[in-house]
C-alpha cells in the first residue's frame, strides 16, 4: 500500500511524499506554546485562536492515525535576491510569482485522497496551509527534510524550496524515518535578515519579518521598519535563498507554478499606480489577490521611498490624496524621502484637510 501510495503521488507531480504518526513531539507543541505567548505571531491572530487544534493533528482530528506529508519542488532557476538591486523594480516572493500554489497543490491531494479511499476504505482529510495544522514540524518528522535554523524546511535534494500539504487519513501505515538536522555551525539564514527578525535559531519574531510585514499585517508598517524593506513589496526570499543546501537544489519541473513574465521584475512606477480593478485583474489566480489592492500599494510605496529615485516623485503625489489612508499616508511618507520641497508643498495644500490621525503623523513628521 505505501509504495502504491508513493507512485500515486509522483504520477500526479509530487516531487516527493513521506509518512510519519499523527503525533507532533511535545516539546515542539511547547515551542509553539512559547512563540503565542511571546505575541511574536502579531497580527495572525488565527494562530492563537485555533492553538488548541494546532498542536497535535488528533485535537483536529481525533481519528487520524497517519499523516501523509507531501511536497512540490519549486526551485527557482536563479537568485532571487539579484532583483533587489534594481531600486525601480518590485522584488515578489519567487511563491507568489506565478498561480496560487493552494490551488494546485489541493486538487491533487484530493486526488491523491480519493485514490487512497479506493484502495484502504479509509477515511481522509486534505490540507494545505489554510488549516490549523503543523506543517513543518509534521514534515520534518516524515522524513521530508528538517526545520532550519529560519524555522522554514531544508530539504537535502531541494534546499529551501517546497511547497507542502497534507493527507491525514485514519489508515495505519508505516512511518517513515525522520531526517537529521544537517545545518551545523551555519547560521547565514540568520545574519542575512535585514530586518534582524530572528530571536535566535529556530526562533523568528514575526513582527519583524517582511513576509509577514508585506502580506499578514494589516496597518501601517513601523517608520524603522520601513527602510530595512527596500524594494521588496510581497515576502522576502533572503534566508531561504541564502542557504548552503540550495547549490544541491533542483530547478522546478512543475509548470502550472511558473514565474509569469511580467510580475518577475514589475516596475514600482506601474505598479503604484493600480486601482483596485486592475490590482484583481494583474493579480487573478495569485497569491497577491487576497492582500488587496491598498495593502499592497502601501508595500510599492514603501519601496519607491526607499528607492532613491526621484523620476518617481511625480506618480508619488496623486496618492497623498488617494481614498485608502493606508495608501495616503504611505505616499506622504515616500514624498518625503524623495523630495523635501515636493513634501512642503503637499503639507501646506493638504495637512490641514486631513482627518485620518496616522496620515497626520506622517505629514507632522515631515
Amino acid at each position: 500500500m505505501k509504495a502504491a501510495l508513493a507512485q500515486e503521488a509522483f504520477r500526479l507531480g509530487f516531487d516527493d511524499v513521506r509518512i510519519t504518526a499523527a503525533v507532533v513531539p511535545e516539546s515542539t507543541s511547547s515551542q509553539f506554546d512559547e512563540f503565542i505567548a511571546g505575541g511574536y505571531h502579531g497580527d495572525m491572530t488565527w494562530m492563537a485562536a485555533k492553538a488548541d487544534r494546532r498542536r497535535q493533528p488528533k485535537a483536529l482530528w481525533p481519528e487520524v492515525k497517519t499523516v501523509i506529508t507531501l511536497a512540490v519542488n519549486y526551485g527557482p532557476d536563479h537568485d532571487p535576491r539579484l532583483l533587489l538591486e534594481q531600486k525601480d523594480r518590485g522584488s515578489i516572493s519567487v511563491y507568489a510569482q506565478g498561480r496560487d500554489y493552494h490551488d494546485v497543490l489541493k486538487k491533487r491531494l484530493k486526488e491523491l485522497a480519493r485514490w487512497l479511499v479506493d484502495a484502504s476504505d479509509a477515511e481522509v482529510k486534505v490540507f494545505v496551509d489554510t488549516a490549523p495544522v503543523l506543517e513543518k514540524p509534521l514534515a520534518a518528522a516524515a522524513g521530508l527534510g528538517w526545520q532550519g535554523k529560519h524555522t522554514n524546511l531544508v530539504s537535502r535534494t531541494y534546499g529551501s524550496w517546497l511547497f507542502l500539504g497534507e493527507v491525514f487519513t485514519t489508515a495505519l501505515l508505516p512511518s517513515d524515518t525522520p531526517e537529521t538536522d544537517h545545518c551545523g555551525t551555519c547560521r547565514q539564514c540568520l545574519d542575512v535578515c535585514p530586518t534582524q527578525a530572528f530571536l535566535h535559531a529556530n526562533r523568528i519574531d514575526a513582527r519583524r519579518c517582511i513576509s509577514y510585514l508585506t502580506i499578514e499585517h494589516k496597518g501601517h508598517i513601523a517608520r524603522d521598519l520601513r527602510p530595512m524593506m527596500g524594494n521588496r513589496i510581497y515576502g522576502c526570499d533572503d534566508c531561504l535563498a541564502v542557504c548552503p543546501w540550495n547549490k544541491f537544489a533542483e530547478i522546478s519541473r512543475e509548470s502550472t507554478l511558473k514565474a509569469r513574465q511580467e510580475l518577475e521584475a514589475p516596475k514600482l512606477m506601474d505598479l503604484a499606480m493600480l486601482s483596485d480593478s486592475t490590482f484583481r485583474e494583474l493579480f487573478r489566480g495569485s497569491p497577491i489577490k487576497r492582500i488587496g489592492r491598498d495593502r499592497f500599494v502601501r508595500n510599492v510605496l514603501i519601496a519607491i521611498g526607499n528607492s532613491g529615485l526621484s523620476d518617481l516623485v511625480t506618480v508619488i503625489k496623486p496618492l497623498c490624496q488617494d481614498d485608502s489612508p493606508l495608501v495616503r499616508a504611505m505616499a506622504i511618507w515616500a514624498l518625503s524621502k524623495l523630495s523635501s520641497d515636493q513634501a512642503a508643498i503637499q503639507k501646506r495644500s493638504l495637512f490641514e484637510d486631513e482627518l485620518d490621525p496616522d496620515v497626520r503623523a506622517e505629514w507632522a513628521s515631515i
